[in-house]
């Protein structure tokens, strides 16, 4: 786990300055914006969709919760979780690129707000939201231990927190085949489709460089999460990590 103190932190396998971080990652995403949804269907054969699913039938979405959707993206979290039955949703992302595709795919909904704002710094009066997710965004974020804190900041008493993110796999054989995937193929996909090879091997080199189910669970202790669980899917190809705020 990259060490959030020194000057340094990881940029896939590179080493960079913190400061120059968010400028590269606005770079790949803003480069894959346009096809990130259909090349996330590709890669993981539509697995995705399922995965968010079962963030969402475990955050069992109420009537009277409004969701913080923070690296919300083009805000498919944020919209499944409005259609499983929660108020109202606020996809907070810095990329302008994916916020613009998000309105235009769901400009239809009228319970759906967007801001352009970074995880370590979230536009949003404490204790606001009952609810809080973030989906294949903390390992993209310079300071993921400032950005659990804003997270715990604008939850309300008695808030739940979902994090679903790329992990560490359990099967020896399994992360064989998944290592050939993602560094052959998918690097190559990601040209085919969105144009930008060197974007999905950062993608891939950031997921292994993420810390384990373990440390990201200690990361949520660190800043005030109670009742803190973690659950593997897909044999710990992503993880769902849950907090509460007492």
């Amino acid at each position: 786990m990259c060490n959030e103190n020194q000057n340094n932190v990881d940029f896939g396998y590179k080493s960079i300055k913190k400061s120059d971080k968010q400028k590269l990652v606005n770079n790949v995403f803003n480069s894959v914006a346009r096809k990130y949804d259909l090349m996330n269907d590709i890669t993981s054969f539509g697995i995705h969709r399922l995965w968010k699913n079962d963030l969402i039938n475990w955050l069992a979405p109420q009537n009277t919760q409004n969701l913080a959707d923070i690296a919300g993206g083009t805000g498919d979290v944020a919209h499944k979780f409005l259609n499983a039955g929660g108020n109202s949703a606020h996809i907070f992302d810095i990329n302008k690129e994916m916020i613009q595709v998000g309105k235009e795919k769901y400009k239809n909904f009228h319970n759906l707000e967007w801001t352009v704002a970074s995880a370590e710094n979230i536009p949003a009066l404490d204790n606001s939201f009952e609810r809080a997710t973030m989906s294949f965004g903390l390992r993209n974020i310079t300071n993921r231990s400032k950005s659990l804190q804003e997270v715990y900041r604008i939850l309300k008493p008695g808030g739940r927190f979902l994090c679903l993110e790329f992990s560490h796999m359990e099967n020896g054989l399994l992360n064989r085949f998944y290592d050939y995937w993602s560094f052959k193929i998918m690097p190559l996909i990601g040209d085919k489709i969105t144009g930008n090879k060197e974007a999905y091997k950062y993608l891939v080199e950031s997921i292994r460089k993420f810390p384990t189910q373990a440390e990201v669970s200690h990361m949520f202790s660190e800043v005030g999460f109670s009742r803190v669980k973690c659950r593997n899917l897909s044999n710990g190809i992503v993880a769902l990590h849950s907090g509460w705020k007492i």
